[in-house]
């Protein structure tokens, strides 16, 4: 009896999530659905493969392809079309049908093709220690088929093959493994990839719905505060005094006019995210607008300098002039005092702001979320520095932020 195998090819099984194309199908649609495409090309090549390698083997001591084994060659890739939705059993019946075919003497060739596939197939799922114990079934069988049970099977008159034969097979079947514990680890690699990726895009959804946020709430609630405390003196000096009401309403257009300036601008960032942005970032600069916007709503605004002032990347100097207008704010919704000052320090390593007033707490409800603190906070944080808040001990309320004072690089 002659064990002389013709080559055998082998291929990878579909599945898996990230990697190549045709490793990203979700685990539910592929058995979902049956494996058709891959199916019939592996049966192509296995049938007629092995309907080649029975010309050679025919005058080797094999059994010719009768009516049983032309049954059993498409038969047995066949039963790939149960792998994605039962691949344990599908592999014992590739395994069992491919043990039946030699065990009958047929020619060797692709026919062991479905056997691979199926044992990538099962290790793809997660079931490595069904591939393994089915690759000790099939070479066990293997070995007792071509050395102890030949006498009873075809061909008639057979012997046993030689055991450099058994390495071969050993050597391939290793080969199958090796790949399907590769393939395996791939899978598993992608997999936790794509989930890395999909929680660094839900974090940078998170960050950015954050700071749109914390931009509008900014934007709104400084200039609703200007708008609010004119619509109140409008509405108190109507009928007493024409022209200054007129001022508080001339005061409110512009204010509004300037919140939906800053809006627009927030929102234009949101609908061309690629393009850069029609108007620059609010900062320091800006800050005599910011100083004559809380005169209007009644605020005397003490701006000091220390220091020897630098260029601050623009994050930076976002974040400073937010900061100063939050606190304005509030001092203009939260404060019975008419004055506050701002006190911009400039360190060799830091950038030191500094805004009180003199109290008391008015303790009315002045319309506000309750976000401006915790905006602050986050601005600071999200440059490495700190904001500290409180009643100050003499009476009124202080807003400290320490930020990372980093000179705009030159190009």
């Amino acid at each position: 009896m002659d064990h002389d195998a013709a080559p055998i090819c082998a291929g990878p099984a579909a599945g898996g999530d990230g990697g190549p194309p045709w490793a990203r199908i979700p685990e539910r649609r592929r058995a979902a659905r049956l494996p058709w495409p891959s199916t019939l090309l592996v049966t192509v090549c296995a049938v007629v493969g092995t309907g080649f390698a029975a010309r050679s083997h025919g005058a080797a001591g094999r059994e010719p392809l009768d009516a049983l084994g032309w049954a059993l060659l498409p038969l047995i890739p066949a039963t790939l079309l149960l792998r994605t939705r039962w691949p344990v059993p599908a592999l014992a019946a590739v395994t069992g049908l491919t043990l039946l075919y030699l065990g009958l003497g047929y020619p060797y060739g692709p026919v062991l093709l479905p056997l691979a596939v199926a044992v990538f197939s099962v290790s793809a799922a997660g079931h490595r220690h069904a591939a393994w114990w089915a690759a000790g079934v099939f070479w066990t069988g293997h070995v007792l088929i071509a050395h102890w049970l030949y006498a009873r099977l075809p061909p008639p008159g057979d012997g046993p093959a030689p055991w450099g034969q058994e390495l071969v097979v050993a050597a391939w079947i290793a080969a199958v493994l090796a790949g399907s514990e590769l393939l395996r680890v791939r899978r598993a690699e992608w997999a936790r990839a794509a989930a890395e990726r999909a929680a660094a895009a839900r974090r940078r959804r998170d960050e950015e719905r954050l700071l749109i946020a914390r931009e509008l709430h900014d934007v709104l609630a400084h200039s609703l505060s200007v708008i609010h405390v004119q619509a109140g003196v409008g509405l108190a000096l109507i009928d007493r005094d024409p022209g200054q009401a007129r001022t508080a309403l001339t005061t409110i257009k512009a204010a509004s006019k300037e919140a939906l300036g800053e809006v627009r601008q927030v929102l234009d960032s949101l609908r061309a995210p690629g393009d850069a942005p029609r108007a620059p970032a609010p900062g320091l600069d800006r800050l005599p607008e910011l100083v004559e916007q809380a005169r209007s709503a009644g605020l005397a605004v003490d701006v000091g300098t220390a220091g020897t002032p630098v260029a601050l990347p623009p994050g930076t100097d976002l974040a400073a002039f937010r900061i100063i207008q939050e606190a304005l704010t509030n001092v203009v919704r939260h404060s019975g005092s008419r004055t506050a000052v701002v006190r911009i320090s400039y360190g060799p390593t830091g950038l030191t702001l500094r805004i009180t007033d003199e109290g008391p707490a008015t303790g009315s409800d002045a319309g506000g979320s309750g976000n401006g603190l915790a905006g602050m906070r986050e601005r600071a944080a999200g440059l490495g520095g700190t904001i500290e808040a409180g009643p100050r001990p003499g009476g009124g309320f202080a807003v400290r932020a320490d930020l990372p004072l980093r000179p705009k690089e030159t190009p």
